[in-house]
């Protein structure tokens, strides 16, 4: 079977679609970064950089998906644009992604759609020829009368294969019967995945390939190493995050704060090398002196584990350590992907 990937960014949620003989022959994506990274990760793919609501890069997609006899489609659209009912512009381009994803669907009617968002996608709404209407209303009203069943989900990465919780909307869709889930899984631990690796302070490297800890500032490791697993260095009582002034810097709970050892890891964001962002601390491990280890975020390394990557995955060369963070943050967990395409209809 072959497929088409919208919104592809660096195709990270096609890592492991050939196991289940899909081939990804054509893929778009706006930016020219990401579309070079998917290019170089998935060599036999026609990637068509550029703008999808752009006609000549929509029918060039279409025509390449048609004359390839592409009969799989896999959408990624992003979020920004969508807004509760009332509060949606008309004219905001933004909130016609989906539309494109829907019209190429029209166009092409694959046996099997999966289309994959935030959470909030169920409860949001699109302006469709000046009518507010729930995107997943909008879906089944352009789909259904054309035989599809639309099935859908919100499910979260870590049932299925992942070690990390990531709620996810998936829309499963398929001409040929009602694509199911597939049955829940173990949960799997940050422990189980990553402890293996050399313990890493600031700056330090290791002989295990991107497994390399970010250089921080005094002040962050300072505070860092008084911090236990699964806290935050802002319920710390005389190690803390400071202003220049000397005040305690006041946050979310989620901030300057170590992940849990015994756990799947939280949702790994763009934002994954700092220590100020969401849950990007390595959980640490006491010692004798009562400080914590490992006060860093997590390498890149680890990062690629826990979202569920290959031993064998490898970012081009010329990628910097930014872009591949921001990357993996945007992307869907692969193993996810993969265990949803086990229920495929055929």
């Amino acid at each position: 079977m072959k497929g088409v990937s919208l919104f592809a960014n660096v195709g990270i949620a096609e890592t492991y679609i050939k196991k289940h003989k899909i081939d990804i022959v054509v893929a778009n994506e706006l930016l020219d970064n990401r579309a070079q990274f998917h290019q170089e990760m998935h060599t036999k793919c026609q990637m068509i950089q550029g703008d999808i609501t752009n006609d000549e890069v929509f029918n060039q997609v279409l025509t390449t998906a048609k004359k390839k006899k592409c009969d799989f489609l896999i959408a990624t659209p992003p979020c920004q644009g969508m807004s509760l009912a009332g509060k949606m512009q008309e004219n905001d381009p933004r909130n016609s992604l989906i539309k494109y994803v829907i019209k190429l669907a029209i166009e092409l009617q694959p046996n099997n759609i999966l289309i994959e968002n935030v959470p909030k996608v169920l409860k949001t709404y699109l302006v469709n020829n000046g009518k507010t209407i729930k995107i997943t209303d909008y879906i089944k009203q352009e789909l259904e009368p054309l035989g599809y069943i639309i099935n859908p989900v919100v499910v979260d990465a870590s049932d299925y294969g992942t070690p990390q919780s990531r709620k996810r909307a998936i829309y499963l869709i398929s001409k040929l019967h009602k694509w199911e889930l597939p049955s829940k899984q173990d949960k799997i631990t940050v422990r189980e995945m990553i402890e293996h690796l050399p313990s890493l302070e600031s700056g330090e490297t290791s002989s295990v390939e991107f497994h390399i800890a970010k250089v921080h500032n005094d002040r962050h490791i300072s505070f860092l190493k008084q911090t236990p697993t699964g806290k935050t260095a802002l319920h710390n009582k005389v190690h803390y995050p400071k202003k220049v002034d000397g005040t305690r810097i006041k946050g979310y709970d989620t901030t300057y704060k170590r992940i849990e050892w015994d756990k799947p890891a939280p949702t790994i964001t763009m934002a994954n090398g700092s220590v100020s962002s969401q849950n990007n601390v390595h959980p640490g491990r006491l010692k004798e002196d009562g400080t914590y280890s490992d006060a860093r975020v997590l390498t890149l390394k680890e990062i690629f584990i826990l979202t569920g990557l290959p031993d064998s995955w490898t970012p081009p060369k010329w990628a910097s350590e930014n872009l591949i963070r921001q990357v993996i943050g945007e992307g869907i967990p692969p193993k996810l992907i993969d265990q949803l395409l086990s229920t495929i209809p055929k």
